[in-house]
């Protein structure tokens, strides 16, 4: 067999540069062969590509310097090649000259499993293309998806950049005692029979039940009394624990506000404290003047950041006086207008006489701790409501909704159609403060919390608020409901007071760490905190006049965002 041969052909070879001689050029250009001049300027890709529309010459030759996949070497835009090229048969194709079908992305691409070839990308650039795309949505529904998993325990590992100032100015002479993780919290247990009360103080107005009615679409807007008091009295400035502890009727006293504090300790997020004193063989559990226990905390819980600068509308502090303005407010307007109270064993302690107080009765109850030890606490209430001839006792608080982007639900769509997201959602961003006012009301021996729900007129104005809806939940299938563990709560106590039982005489401060999930316990001298008060500021609106002198006075720590004793000065809604 002859095995056929191929002739490469004489190659000139050029001495004196790079490239053909003159005469191979010469050769080159008598076979009409076509060449497609191009220009620097010109981006270099692909020498020849298939899938683009030869027809549509006028566009290639319009768009070869922008497209950076078009050809280097345009043959369509070169009138010879035309010329060549129209003595071939044009039914003849060696590729498909139509456009590549543009590929489809989407809930079809991604999961139909019948023809998934004929919707695969056509080419690589766009393959990797869409791969990224597809990257970005997964990522952002696993953040969307993480955000909404998270469970009110799980708050400590947010917010790793912000940075929380302590409750209190740790001194450099106090010397701390001993630091109490919260881990060692969850493990307590103690058990307590149920309280015996001692006496019922003040008088209780009866509860609106048309509130329960209230939906999104028949709103109303919150009301400002003015002329009401509200009192916010630590324990050792109580006239009636004073007299109870002459009376040898306990061994610690305490109130119903810092009493939660502590059984819902290791749900807390900012710094929070509370004085510890030692008179005698007696404990009293005492707040500071201006404490952060009145205010009422918003977004504690919650793994979007706040801002920081106080003077912003939306920042923690600002917050807190906001709510605990809405919560007086909304405690006074859900009663019936001019209805009759119901009164006590004895008058409200803390007013004078003639002097107009909120709605409020004061429950003044004694637990058993153990044989030697009675722990007597002050719990309040602020409604009563009569249902078949049957006394119930109400707690009223209400949640505040001031941006709907921080918490991602809008109150104004999803509370009348979706309130169980809603109250996720809440127990979600303020778990601490949803504990404690439940703590509240199972010490108090509610028979109901009532929790409104109030929102701003525009997220940009804190001023004006209106009730979007009320609902009423039983103390203690809320707290199952919470996961919140009555005896884990008493264990909590329990250990602290066996713990500040054991200390010396004197002064003390217990201190929630403001970056770490513990507690710690300082000896302070017998002077401190008392000339510490500060009196929050009232909203803008409302700063025309300051109290009085009678009214700071009378409420030492009253963060006063009910506008006693100032002008009533109404300001349009910011926009």
């Amino acid at each position: 067999m002859t095995i056929p041969e191929f002739e490469v052909g004489a190659v000139p070879y050029n001495p004196d540069g790079w490239g053909p001689l003159d005469s191979a050029t010469a050769t080159i250009a008598a076979a009409n062969v076509p060449f497609a001049p191009f220009s620097r300027s010109d981006k270099l890709g692909r020498i020849a590509d298939f899938t683009r529309n030869l027809n549509n010459q006028n566009h290639n030759r319009n768009n070869r310097n922008q497209n950076p996949i078009d050809s280097v070497f345009d043959f369509a835009a070169d009138d010879s090649f035309s010329t060549l090229a129209a003595d071939d048969d044009n039914s003849f194709r060696l590729v498909d000259g139509k456009p590549a079908p543009r590929p489809k992305f989407g809930p079809k691409w991604r999961f139909n499993h019948h023809h998934p070839r004929n919707l695969l990308p056509q080419r690589r650039d766009e393959e990797v293309e869409a791969k990224k795309v597809q990257a970005e949505k997964d990522r952002t529904r696993r953040d969307r998806l993480y955000h909404m998993n998270r469970t009110g325990n799980n708050f400590h590992q947010r917010r790793e950049a912000a940075v929380f100032k302590s409750s209190v100015e740790i001194q450099p002479e106090w010397n701390m005692l001993d630091q109490i993780p919260f881990s060692t919290f969850t493990k307590l247990s103690y058990s307590v029979a149920e309280p015996e009360d001692l006496l019922f103080c003040g008088a209780l107005e009866t509860y609106d039940r048309s509130f329960d009615r209230i939906t999104p679409k028949n709103e109303r807007r919150l009301e400002r009394f003015k002329n009401r008091t509200f009192f916010k009295v630590t324990t050792t400035d109580d006239p009636v624990i004073r007299r109870l502890a002459n009376e040898d009727k306990a061994t610690v006293f305490a109130t119903d506000a810092i009493l939660s504090t502590l059984m819902c300790a290791s749900r807390s997020v900012y710094s929070w404290d509370i004085v510890v004193q030692r008179v005698g063989n007696k404990l009293f559990l005492d707040k500071r003047d201006g404490s952060q226990l009145d205010l009422l905390s918003v977004h504690e819980t919650s793994q979007e950041p706040l801002p920081e600068s106080k003077d912003d509308i939306n920042s923690a502090h600002s917050l807190s006086v906001e709510a605990a303005y809405i919560n007086q407010n909304f405690s006074q307007q859900v009663l019936v207008k001019e209805g009759k109270k119901v009164s006590f064993d004895e008058a409200n302690p803390f007013a004078s006489e003639g002097e107009e107080v909120a709605s409020a009765a004061y429950r003044y109850r004694r637990w058993k701790l153990d044989n030697d030890m009675y722990l007597v606490a002050r719990c309040e209430l602020q409604s009563v409501l009569d249902i078949n001839d049957k006394r119930q006792f109400l707690t009223v608080n209400a949640l505040n909704e001031f941006d709907s982007k921080y918490s991602g639900v809008d109150w104004r769509q999803k509370l009348e159609t979706q309130r169980g997201a809603v109250l996720a959602t809440e127990l979600k961003n303020n778990a601490n403060k949803l504990a404690k006012w439940t703590a509240q009301a199972l010490l108090g021996s509610a028979d109901m919390m009532k929790l409104g729900y109030v929102s701003r007129v525009h997220p940009r104005d804190h001023f004006h608020h209106v009730i979007l809806g009320v609902v009423g939940y039983k103390p203690k299938d809320f707290a199952s409901q919470i996961n919140l563990n009555m005896n884990n709560m008493w264990g909590i106590v329990k250990s602290i007071v066996d713990l500040c039982m054991k200390l010396n005489e004197g002064k003390y401060v217990l201190v929630k760490d403001p970056s770490k999930p513990q507690v710690r316990i300082y000896e302070v001298p017998a002077d401190a905190f008392e000339n510490d008060y500060v009196e929050e500021p009232l909203p803008e609106e409302e700063q025309a006049q300051p109290p009085s002198e009678d009214a700071v006075n009378a409420i030492s720590s009253e963060i006063s965002v009910a506008a006693t004793d100032v002008e009533d000065k109404e300001i349009d809604a910011v926009p």
